[in-house]
């Protein structure tokens, strides 16, 4: 009986390496409801947006900033 449950452990555990590693979208958090869940990747790609306008602002000479 001891061996079903090892078994099952190491199975599990290399299913979530697997999918982990495969870049699956895996939340263990449950079921999300709500409409904070569908709009996380535009605040990435808005977050990423930030850093490029920043990386471009930092990255201008002194005398075209004062321009």
């Amino acid at each position: 009986m001891w061996k079903i449950v090892v078994a099952f452990i190491a199975f599990a555990a290399l299913a979530l390496f697997i999918l982990t590693k495969s870049g699956g979208d895996i939340d263990l958090g449950g079921e999300s409801h709500g409409i904070s869940s569908s709009h996380e990747p535009a605040a990435s790609e808005a977050a990423s947006a930030a850093v490029a306008t920043a990386v471009e602002a930092a990255s201008m000479p002194a005398s075209a900033a004062s321009q």
